[in-house]
């Protein structure tokens, strides 16, 4: 339509304008351990292709203005075993409020919400979930860590079943550094490829881009800390989990246990599971097929 056109319609009148928003799903997506909004970018356009409008936030200490170990990007990075993290202050309570004031602000705008968490990204989830269940109509849980019951990410990935998960190789001590602190930027091949498996296990070996795109440190809060729930308010939202068949960072057994002890929980309201083949990061690796699926979950009331 021209400039001239949308002149003679006149202004749209503010009660059509909320009509309109009212009847609007939009997917927000939360990022997992070490990554970022970035990550979404292929699956948000394969949802915009087919006309769902989404937001991919950045949970604090993330992002393209997240701080970096002062030597992470020097030659033979000094200092990155040792250095203190900048992250080292970040509380649950700092994760969960970010991400209320995003939810609070896209709820005043669509009305329908479909909250999407990766990973550890599932803690803060539920934990905004629980203290406002009021902005979120569908909690999905992206191969991600759910807290019904266990409230902290390591109660899982320190259980016995969880031993054959790949795990990420740490740089330093975490309770010295203040933050779990990886390098996707090693110059060993062996802790490079150990980083690719458990992220990436199905994404060419000769594609090294996605080393720029994790961060180093992630807080010591979203895996240790405590996101509890309970089933009066975050167990009244209906929820989904998506199991990823081939994940070598959380495990099908473990994401099992996840959904079993969830469900046990709130035996009246369980989870609604769907299966995806392929690794721990699907939104790179399968976009469209990952979009698709959302797409199905977000119509669903």
């Amino acid at each position: 339509m021209t400039a001239s056109g949308a002149d003679e319609l006149g202004p749209v009148p503010q009660s059509f304008r909320k009509a309109v928003m009212n009847e609007t799903t939009v997917i927000v997506f939360v990022h997992g351990a070490w990554h970022s909004s970035l990550h979404w970018a292929a699956t948000q356009r394969a949802l915009t292709a087919r006309g769902l409008p989404c937001v991919a936030l950045d949970l604090p200490g993330h992002g393209a203005t997240a701080p970096l170990p002062s030597g992470y990007l020097e030659p033979g990075q000094p200092g990155l075993a040792t250095e203190r993290s900048a992250l080292s202050g970040l509380t649950t309570d700092a994760l969960v409020g970010a991400l209320l004031t995003d939810l609070a602000e896209i709820r005043r705008r669509f009305g329908r919400v479909v909250l999407v968490a990766h990973s550890a990204g599932g803690g803060p989830a539920s934990a905004a979930v629980e203290q406002h269940p009021d902005l979120v109509d569908h909690l999905v849980y992206l191969s991600a860590f759910v807290p019904a019951g266990r409230p902290r990410f390591g109660d899982y990935v320190t259980d016995p079943r969880n031993a054959d998960a790949v795990q990420v190789p740490r740089a330093g001590d975490p309770d010295a550094i203040g933050a779990f602190r990886i390098n996707p930027l090693s110059p060993d091949p062996a802790e490079i490829e150990t980083i690719r498996r458990a992220f990436l296990g199905d994404w060419p070996e000769d594609r090294h881009g996605w080393r720029l795109t994790l961060h180093p440190d992630e807080p010591l809060a979203s895996l240790a800390g405590e996101f509890p729930v309970t089933p009066g308010r975050w167990g009244r939202v209906a929820r989904s989990y998506i199991r990823l068949t081939d994940d070598l960072a959380l495990p099908p057994v473990t994401q099992d246990l996840m959904i079993d002890e969830a469900d046990r929980t709130t035996p009246d309201n369980p989870f609604a599971v769907h299966s995806l083949p392929g690794g721990h990061s699907p939104f790179l690796t399968r976009p469209d097929e990952l979009a698709e699926l959302l797409a199905r979950i977000a119509k669903q009331r």
